[in-house]
């Protein structure tokens, strides 16, 4: 399974050496990068949602 990047504007813009330090956050239905604050749902990914915040 793959989804762009552009999905994810803060994934977007991380370096390649931060976007793999992630954990699986609440028993596997979620996704968390810690240094960069972002969190994916896992359901939301097989769906193809992507980042719901508002760009400011």
């Amino acid at each position: 399974m793959s989804v762009p990047l552009a999905y994810f504007p803060r994934l977007l813009n991380a370096t390649p050496a931060q976007r793999e330090k992630f954990i699986l956050s609440g028993n596997g239905v979620g996704i968390h990068w810690d240094e960069l604050d972002e969190d994916i749902s896992v359901e939301n990914l097989i769906l193809g949602i992507g980042d719901l915040t508002s760009a400011k």
